[in-house]
């Protein structure tokens, strides 16, 4: 079974499972997630670990090729939706992963409603998205902290310097 889906299937299986009576909650997050490296490991890592003691599903929003280029720019992203998508979703720590297109995830939040929202601790919490969505609910934000300082732009900036 893959762990990559569209939006009806996202919510016919969150929605399927809560009508069922199980008791899977859902924490949500979102990225780009280009250049998958350690940064975004252990910060999806943390999520999963703080998720699997409230008993949660994790669901990753990616943003997809079209947003990442209003986003970031022409050149962005490197690597494309689908395997991006392909490789978040080969970590076991990922439940469930959609590509969304957008330029924020706040539709895609309105549609899934997540039991807890989570991003990273360089997110203020009144500028992330959903926030005041997720909070009408009963639902949490949560913020991570980053084990490691790095992202896909300091590791672009490298190989420019390193092959130029």
């Amino acid at each position: 079974m893959t762990k990559i889906f569209n939006l009806g299937e996202l919510k016919r299986k969150i929605n399927g499972d809560r009508g069922y009576g199980l008791k899977h909650k859902i924490a949500f997050t979102n990225g780009c997630f280009d250049i998958l490296h350690a940064g975004h490991i252990k910060y999806l890592e943390a999520i999963k670990n703080i998720a699997g003691h409230i008993n949660c599903w994790l669901v990753v929003g990616i943003n997809s090729d079209y947003s990442i280029k209003k986003i970031k720019g022409a050149k962005r992203p490197i690597i494309p939706q689908e395997h991006r998508a392909i490789v978040l979703a080969a970590l076991s720590f990922v439940d469930m992963v959609i590509i969304f297109n957008e330029l924020t995830p706040e539709s895609l939040i309105k549609e899934i409603r997540p039991d807890y929202l989570v991003k990273g601790s360089d997110w203020e919490e009144e500028d992330i998205i959903g926030k005041d969505f997720v909070e009408s609910y009963g639902g949490e934000i949560i913020r991570v902290s980053f084990e490691i300082d790095i992202s896909t732009t300091k590791i672009i900036e490298t190989i420019e310097r390193r092959y130029k």
